[in-house]
Order: C-alpha cells, then sequence, then structure tokens
C-alpha cells in the first residue's frame, strides 16, 4: 500500500545567533518547537528536524532580510517554499505573550494561513551587490557630512589668524588645505597649533572620505550600468535612481504580481481620501521610503526639464489639480515606467566588462556616443547620421548611461587626430566610440 508523507509548514523566529523553529501539521497541530544556531550547521539541523515529520510545504521566516537572510538562501537552495512573515501583531502578543517558541508558532500559523503571501528577495543577484555598494556609499557620505559640519564648527571658534586665512572659500577647499597643515607638535599648549592638528585631521578625513565615495560610485556606476541598461535610459533616471528602484524590486521582480504592486511598493498608489461631495485620492504614507523619494526626485527633474511632463502639468493644473496631486500623479506613472522596464532588465543575465577596449574606427557605419555640454549631462547618440537625446544628472552619471548602451570607452577627441579627422565636425570634446 501506498503512503503519502504528512505535509509540514514551519515558522522560524529569527535571531542573531540562534533561530527557533515550529512545525505544524497540515491542519494545524503544534508538532515540537526547537532551537537551532544561526550558522551553516544549525541551517542544516533545522531543515532535517522539519523534514523528520514529514515534507516540509512550505517555511514562514521573520526578518528574511536581516537576521533570516542567510536561512533563507539556504531553504531556498533546497527548493523549499519561503514565505516572508511579520511579526506578530501588538494585540497578539498582549493576549498570548511574548517568546521565541509562541513568535515561531505564531510564523507557522500566518504561513499556513496564507496571510503573509510575500516573497523574499533574492539574496544572490547582481542586486544584492548593488545594494551592499549603496549601503557603504550612503555610509560615507554620511560621515563625510559630519566631518564637514564639524570642520565649520572649528572653523567659527578658531582664533582669528587662523579663521581669516579660512574665509571666503569652500569646506572643500578648506579641507584640502587643512590637510596640507604643518602644525608645531611642540607647542600643543598653544591653541593655534592644536586647533590646525584638529584641522589637519578632520581636512584628512574628509579628503579620503571623498576618495571612498568616488571609488564606489565608480564601481556602483559600472554595476548598475551592466545590470540595467533598460532603467538607466529612462529620463531623469540617474544611477542612484537606477540603483534605489532595483534594490526595491530585489533580484527576484517575478515575486511582484503587477505593476500596480511595484507602485503599492514603492507608495506611490493614489489612496482613496473622498468623503461626501468631494472625490479625490491622496499620498501613500506607508511603503519603501527611499523608492518613494526616488520616484518624487525624477518627477521634479521631469517637470524642470522634459516639455511633455511640462505640458502634463499644465493641463492638470488646468483641471484644478494641485502641484501636490499633480507630482502623486507624476509618481505613479513613472513607477509604471520603472517596472517594466527594471523587470526587462532583470530578466537578462548582467554582464559587466572590466576590460574595455577602443574600436578601430573603419569605413563601415559605427554608432557614436558624445557627451554634449558634459556639466549637465546631455547625451547625445548617433546611430548612422541619426541623433537622440537624453538628458541625466551630472557628468559622472552621463558616462554611465553612455557605458550602458554598449560602448567602450570616453576618450578626449583632441588626444586621437586620426579619430578626430574621421568624425563629424559639429561633434563636441568628448566622444565614445564603439
Amino acid at each position: 500500500m501506498t503512503t503519502t508523507a504528512a505535509a509540514v509548514i514551519g515558522g522560524v523566529d529569527t535571531h542573531a545567533d540562534t533561530h527557533y523553529a515550529a512545525a505544524l501539521d497540515q491542519v494545524g497541530r503544534l508538532l515540537g518547537t526547537r532551537q537551532f544556531a544561526a550558522d551553516a550547521a544549525g541551517y542544516r539541523q533545522l531543515l532535517g528536524w522539519l523534514e523528520s515529520f514529514g515534507s516540509v510545504q512550505r517555511v514562514g521566516v521573520e526578518g528574511t532580510g536581516c537576521y533570516g537572510a542567510g536561512l533563507t538562501r539556504f531553504l531556498r537552495g533546497r527548493d523549499v517554499t519561503v514565505v516572508e512573515v511579520n511579526r506578530p501583531d501588538r494585540r497578539a502578543r498582549r493576549l498570548r505573550g511574548k517568546s521565541d517558541p509562541l513568535d515561531a508558532e505564531i510564523a507557522a500559523r500566518r504561513a499556513m494561513a496564507a496571510y503573509d503571501t510575500a516573497v523574499p528577495k533574492d539574496t544572490a543577484t547582481a542586486v544584492e551587490s548593488i545594494r551592499v555598494l549603496r549601503l557603504a556609499r550612503d555610509g560615507a557620505v554620511k560621515a563625510r557630512t559630519a566631518a564637514l559640519n564639524q570642520l565649520k564648527d572649528l572653523i567659527t571658534t578658531a582664533p582669528d589668524q587662523l579663521r581669516s586665512s579660512l574665509r571666503g572659500k569652500t569646506l572643500r577647499k578648506v579641507a584640502a588645505e587643512a590637510a596640507r597643515f604643518r602644525p608645531d607638535m611642540t607647542r600643543l599648549a598653544n591653541p593655534v597649533q592644536v586647533t590646525k592638528i584638529a584641522l589637519r585631521s578632520v581636512g584628512a578625513r574628509v579628503v579620503a572620505l571623498n576618495g571612498e565615495v568616488a571609488a564606489l560610485d565608480r564601481q556602483l556606476g559600472a554595476l548598475v550600468g551592466a545590470t540595467a541598461p533598460r532603467t538607466m535610459a529612462l529620463f531623469a533616471v540617474s544611477t542612484q535612481h537606477a540603483a534605489q528602484l532595483l534594490v526595491t524590486a530585489g533580484g527576484n521582480p517575478h515575486r511582484l504580481r503587477s505593476e500596480a504592486a511595484f507602485a503599492a511598493l514603492c507608495a506611490a498608489n493614489p489612496i482613496p481620501a473622498s468623503s461626501g461631495k468631494t472625490t479625490r485620492h491622496r499620498l501613500n504614507p506607508a511603503g519603501d521610503r527611499d523608492a518613494n523619494a526616488t520616484l518624487h526626485m525624477i518627477a521634479v527633474l521631469r517637470m524642470r526639464w522634459d516639455p511633455a511632463t511640462r505640458d502634463y502639468v499644465t493641463r492638470r493644473t488646468e483641471d484644478g489639480l494641485s502641484k501636490r496631486e499633480i507630482i502623486r500623479c507624476l509618481k505613479r506613472y513613472i513607477a509604471r515606467q520603472a517596472y517594466h522596464a527594471v523587470t526587462a532588465d532583470l530578466a537578462e543575465p548582467a554582464t559587466c566588462d572590466d576590460t574595455p577596449k577602443l574600436a578601430r574606427v573603419s569605413s563601415e557605419p559605427v554608432e557614436l556616443i558624445a557627451l554634449d555640454e558634459p556639466a549637465q549631462g546631455l547625451i547625445s547618440a548617433r546611430r548612422n547620421g541619426e541623433p537622440t537625446f537624453t538628458h541625466v544628472q551630472g557628468i559622472a552619471d552621463a558616462m554611465m548611461a553612455a557605458l550602458s548602451r554598449g560602448v567602450d570607452r570616453v576618450i578626449p577627441k583632441q588626444l586621437y587626430p586620426d579619430l578626430r579627422e574621421s568624425l563629424p565636425p559639429e561633434l563636441p570634446p568628448w566622444v565614445k566610440v564603439r
């Protein structure tokens, strides 16, 4: 006689050093709870313990992007369905109390009842690399801002002769100058010399952080350009904007049911705020606030530089909408664009070649990408003489956007006389050739 293995639903309450697991049968009976170490051996023991009760149907895990990230990767690598479970609500905690076994049991019951159905992000793709690089960059930028603020305070209270020499200069220039100070280390009781020591220390910190941010920007630009060329090609989408949209979507965008779900994740979906004879919608205060801020900045840039968006703003203003409501509509439209671009980008494997090569110019048609007015970041792409234009923010993002279009290297035209002679004279000094 053939027997069918009983279905088992697991729940895990994750912590930094240990994970607590609970197992339920297919009718909701608690089969047991147990604690495991939060390491590779513990993951194997946890899965083996769940499988000892029967066939594992699904596992609800708390904190799949934090303490449960390692366990989630392990379970998904073993073809186990993982569901991201939110922590128990406060009402349930007040009624039943709080403990690790209870939290694990609640996670299993929420997974069994399909109360939580969110698919965890895949942390084994290039998007995870982008997230880690952005995390390091954001930390460096915050540290640089703190150092610049400290530098400003030191200048404010510095002795007169030292403060007068630093007035009228930007903080960046002051930091570079202060990093080269040579104070007299034998006169530590002199406020001027000690202030120079402090300024040199903070200035050197700013200079080092500038180099760190620049290096991370280069690495992030190359990775985002290779991972999401379609997203980078959207109007007013810079490297940082594209990176945030990728991180919000995750490395497995199929977990998002539709572009409406992505808009809700970015807090760009309309929330009804109607009452009586008034019919209106308002902004969503929930969702990923970083992604929402990214959509807001893209909308503001398009309102300033995109003729089609400016016409739309004029038309909607005549319809009686406020600027706040118009931006909400724009953010919803941008979220739709971004969803289709991100899903198309992540459907293809990213390729990032760190050894670009300059193509030889021949009589055959080639594609040229020129950076017109680099300070404004305007890219002019010509294919067989047909120009197209894309606005981006800044020269660095313009170069990365050019790289994402499959062109190998930026070169100054004046350094290549032979190349310059073969190019149309109207092209600006910065040219890329494939």
